[in-house]
């Protein structure tokens, strides 16, 4: 969407330019990328672009608009920068809301942990070292051990990401239950109010995050439509570097290492919206 915007406005040109005179389409492809017929059909002009785009080495760890520059040949590798913003809008509108609440499931606290341990012992939902996934397997059989609750909402946002992205890694959720005192410690959203109000992702889709990468910019494309006023999500600041600025309708940002996505809702009561 992006690329697309700031090729062609998203108007699906039949005339390229004195650069390239033989552009065409919504990506203004030349005649090396495909017939006039593939590359003036919206749908197939698009695989074209990501063809492109999967077979670019490390175009995972680049910021949008300098992956979308290598793979268009543009010696700008900023040049699509100011139109990221404008297509996460387009793209939230389209997609996210009505996507993301498909997937959030209902706010029954052991369903939730028992969908997520379904996920876990199916390796589609992993851990690290200290063992969070513990925290949900005690929910899952009705238990309530002291300190070591987790958020309904957390749990949705978890399921969430299992259905979408299949593959997901979770480092921190309870630290409370763990003794863990990293970050702010005590004062951190996942230990204030005994702890579980806070999920950190290290990996979607079998990736490994920074908060602005592709995955993690899905997800929250995905959450912030359907999340309380008051949630909140980490990394701005590793967005910010990458030139990244997202226009969020519910998630308040903060700044957190570039290594993991931290998402919270440690300081709101309200529910998600799921319908």
């Amino acid at each position: 969407m992006m690329t697309a915007i700031g090729e062609s406005s998203l108007v699906n040109l039949d005339h390229g330019n004195t650069a390239g005179p033989d552009s065409r389409g919504l990506f203004q492809q030349r005649a090396t990328w495909g017939s006039l017929a593939e590359r003036m059909d919206p749908a197939t002009a698009a695989r074209l672009f990501f063809q492109r785009l999967v077979a670019l080495s490390g175009w995972e760890t680049m910021t949008p608009s300098a992956a979308a520059s290598a793979v268009q040949i543009n010696a700008d590798p900023e040049h699509y920068a100011p139109f990221f913003a404008p297509a996460t809008d387009v793209v939230t509108a389209l997609t996210a809301s009505a996507g993301g609440a498909c997937g959030v499931g209902g706010g029954d606290a052991v369903g939730l942990a028992q969908q997520l341990v379904t996920a876990a012992d199916n390796g589609q939902l992993r851990g690290l070292v200290p063992d969070h996934l513990k925290e949900i397997r005690w929910i899952a059989t009705g238990q309530t051990v002291p300190d070591c609750g987790i958020d309904t909402r957390i749990l949705q946002v978890m399921v969430l990401a299992v259905n979408q992205f299949h593959q997901v890694g979770v480092s921190d959720i309870n630290r409370k239950c763990t003794g863990q005192l990293l970050g702010a410690g005590t004062q951190s959203s996942h230990w204030i109010n005994g702890g579980g109000g806070a999920v950190d992702f290290y990996s979607l889709g079998g990736r490994s995050l920074t908060g602005a990468d592709g995955q993690s910019l899905r997800l929250i494309g995905l959450l912030d439509p359907i999340m309380p006023p008051g949630a909140r999500i980490g990394q701005a600041d590793c967005r910010r570097e990458a030139g990244i600025n997202l226009a969020l309708l519910h998630f308040t940002p903060f700044d957190d290492t570039c290594n993991h996505l931290h998402l919270d809702v440690a300081f709101t009561a309200d529910p998600m919206t799921v319908g």
